[in-house]
C-alpha cells in the first residue's frame, strides 16, 4: 500500500492510499479518516460509496463528515467508483458507463470483466486491506453512499445482513435494472440475460427475499434525476411488502449535489453511530 498523503484533521488522520487490486487488476485509491480514538482502541467502519463521475476525493472534499466522526469515533472508508488507468476500458463520451461508472458490480462482458470488478473489490479485497492496515473493528461495520453509491450500498447491504449493521443512502438508484441512466451499462457490463442483473438491484432483491434491519434514506424533491434515474418510491413499495423498516425523508428544494449530502452527513453519522455502538 502506497501513502499519498496523511493530514491531521480534527484530532484525527485523512489518509489517501493507493494499491494494486488484484480483484480490478490495476492500481487503485482509496481515502480513510481515522479518528482520534483508535490510538486507543479499535473503532467501527463506515463505508461511503460515491456516485457516478465521482472518485475518493468528492466526499473527501465536500462531504463534510471529519468533525462528527473524529467526536463519535467512527473510521470513514471511501474508496474509488471504478478501476482507473490507460488500460482499462472506458467510453469517453458517456459518463454513465466505464471510468467513473463501475455500478459496485462484477463485470461478465468483454471488455469490462478484465478490470471492472468493483462488487469483489468493495465486498472482499478492500475490507481484508482495510482490517489488517488500520485499527478497524470489522465486526462493527456500517454502509452508505450517493446515487450510484447509494444503489451500491442498498445492495450490499441486503447481501450481507449478518456483516453491516446499518445502511443508509443519499438519493440512491433503487431499481437500476430499468432506470434510464443504468440499465444500458448493466446490459454491457452483464449482457443482455436480464435475470442476472437482479443481484445488483435493490428492489429485485427486496423481491427476491434478502432481508435487512432498517434503512435511511434521504432524497432532494429538487433532484434532476429524480424521476428517471432514481425513484425511491419503488424501494419503498418494495418494503411495504416485507417486515423491513424504511425511513424515508424527502427534502423540498435540495438538488443531486454535495451541498444535498453536507446537509444531512451528520444525520447519517449520528445514525450509524447509534447503530454501530450496540
Amino acid at each position: 500500500m502506497k501513502v499519498i498523503s496523511e493530514v491531521t484533521s480534527h484530532g484525527g488522520m485523512q489518509g489517501v492510499y493507493s494499491h494494486e487490486s488484484k480483484a480490478c487488476n490495476c492500481e487503485m485509491t482509496f481515502a480513510v479518516f481515522v479518528p482520534p480514538q483508535a490510538i486507543e482502541r479499535p473503532c467501527p467502519v463506515l463505508w461511503y460509496l460515491s456516485g457516478l463521475t465521482c472518485t475518493h476525493a468528492n466526499v473527501m472534499e465536500k462531504g463534510e463528515y471529519r468533525r462528527l466522526a473524529a467526536e463519535l469515533g467512527l473510521i470513514i472508508v471511501c474508496p474509488d467508483t471504478s478501476p482507473r488507468g490507460n488500460d482499462v476500458a472506458d467510453e469517453l463520451t458517456n459518463w454513465q458507463m466505464g471510468k467513473g461508472a463501475g455500478f459496485y458490480l462484477d463485470a461478465t462482458e468483454a471488455p469490462w470483466a478484465e478490470h471492472f470488478q468493483m462488487y469483489t473489490y468493495i465486498t472482499v479485497e478492500l475490507p481484508a486491506l482495510i482490517g489488517a492496515t488500520f485499527r478497524a473493528d470489522m465486526q462493527r461495520q456500517g454502509i452508505t453512499g450517493h446515487s450510484m453509491g447509494g444503489h451500491g450500498a442498498l445492495t450490499i447491504a441486503l447481501k450481507y445482513p449478518d456483516r453491516f449493521k446499518s445502511c443508509s443512502a443519499f438519493a440512491p438508484i433503487v431499481q437500476p435494472s430499468t432506470a434510464d441512466w443504468s440499465a444500458p451499462a448493466f446490459e454491457k457490463y452483464l449482457g443482455p440475460d436480464q435475470s442476472t442483473w437482479r443481484k445488483y438491484d435493490a428492489v429485485s432483491l427486496v423481491e427476491d427475499g434478502a432481508v435487512f434491519p432498517e434503512f435511511l434514506i434521504d432524497q432532494g424533491l429538487a433532484d434532476g434525476f429524480l424521476q428517471t434515474g432514481l425513484r425511491p418510491w419503488l424501494f419503498e413499495e418494495a418494503i411495504e411488502k416485507t417486515e423491513m423498516k424504511l425511513t424515508m425523508r424527502n427534502h423540498e428544494r435540495y438538488d443531486h449535489s454535495y451541498y444535498f449530502i453536507s446537509s444531512f452527513m451528520e444525520d447519517h453519522l449520528k445514525w450509524h453511530s447509534e447503530r454501530l455502538g450496540k
